[in-house]
């Protein structure tokens, strides 16, 4: 019986050790399953029972009860002191204080800034006109009086849809919002007062003014007794509204197809110390106005076509165009 009471003895001494010795959840258990768990070392002491004598069998139990009972006592006492300890370094967390806020999505500056001409336009009293972007060669092309040996036709200057191999197909992504003019002549009697937002795509080389794929906003006027200043005036008070009236702007002559007179407008960009063109303007020509049905001895017509991600690049002071399609959450962020 001596050996068996020092075996008893002797474990609880190890346990009591090693208990001392854990430091940790991790460590804690596995204390728990080695000594108290069911095939640890304390049933194993049960078996002592079985070899004693039947004088000796109440005592041993006795002793082998009364180590199991301390040792739970301890490991319970150790287990909380753990918890405690680990508590006491965790962050209090305020259940009555308000969360945090999900992050909510905006606009992107160029739908922010289209959103923000079409209600300048409206107070000058336009409608909101749109199209298709998938456009066919009447409306790109021939009812804008473009001729077909036009260079604005150039396969390399436009993204068609693959032909055939005797034909090359007469469908393309829209060159200009200037198709949208076309279908509204087509579908409406004057007087036409419409401003068009769309995106438009030509095969430009990327640089800090020029991508592939950007946004205009078209204007068309049709009435009775439309002249150049109508056209002119209406410029100045949208790029004075919108820009300031310290804005510089000038109106230089060019060409276009679809317009007779034509010019260019340029706004002075003082972020880029330049003048950068917006887009072209002029009076609607007398054949664009036959191929819709027009009367052109009976209504004159205006129109503009500015660059979008331009206007915002004057308005926001952005150097650079390509920032409009980098996805860089710290630059849209800042609108």
């Amino acid at each position: 019986m001596p050996s068996a009471l020092d075996e008893i003895e002797s474990t609880k001494s190890t346990a009591l050790t090693e208990l001392n010795d854990a430091s940790n959840a991790e460590s804690l258990e596995a204390w728990r399953i080695r000594y108290l768990g069911t095939k640890g070392k304390i049933k194993d002491l049960m078996k002592l029972l079985g070899a004693a004598a039947p004088a000796d069998k109440p005592k041993l139990g006795q002793q082998v009860n009364a180590v199991s009972n301390e040792l739970k006592s301890k490991f319970e006492e150790k287990l909380a002191a753990s918890q405690a300890s680990a508590n006491a370094t965790r962050d209090a967390i305020d259940v009555t204080e308000p969360g945090k806020p999900p992050a909510i999505g905006r606009p992107h500056l160029v739908m922010r800034v289209v959103d923000e001409l079409v209600e300048l336009f409206g107070r000058l009293g336009f409608a909101v006109a749109q199209g298709p972007e998938l456009e066919d060669d009447w409306h790109n092309f021939v009812a804008l009086n473009i001729p077909e040996t036009h260079p604005a036709r150039d396969p390399n200057d436009n993204f068609y849809l693959v032909g055939s191999k005797e034909k090359r197909s007469d469908t393309l992504l829209r060159t200009q919002t200037s198709t949208v003019q076309i279908r509204v002549m087509e579908t409406q009697k004057p007087p036409i007062r419409v401003v068009i937002p769309g995106r438009v795509y030509r095969p430009d080389t990327i640089d800090a003014t020029h991508l592939p794929m950007f946004h205009q906003l078209e204007a068309l006027v049709v009435d009775r007794g439309v002249t150049m200043v109508d056209l002119k005036s209406t410029v100045l008070q949208f790029v004075h509204g919108y820009f300031g009236s310290d804005t510089k702007i000038r109106f230089r002559p060019s060409f276009f197809p679809f317009t007779e007179p034509s010019a260019e407008v340029d706004v002075y960009f003082p972020a880029m110390d330049r003048w950068v063109e917006l887009g072209g303007c002029g009076m609607v020509h007398p054949n664009m106005l036959k191929n819709c049905g027009i009367d052109p001895n009976e209504y004159s017509g205006w129109a503009f076509g500015f660059g979008i991600e331009r206007i915002a690049m004057r308005k926001y002071a952005i150097s650079d165009i390509r920032l409009f399609i980098e996805n860089d959450v710290r630059f849209l962020s800042q609108f």
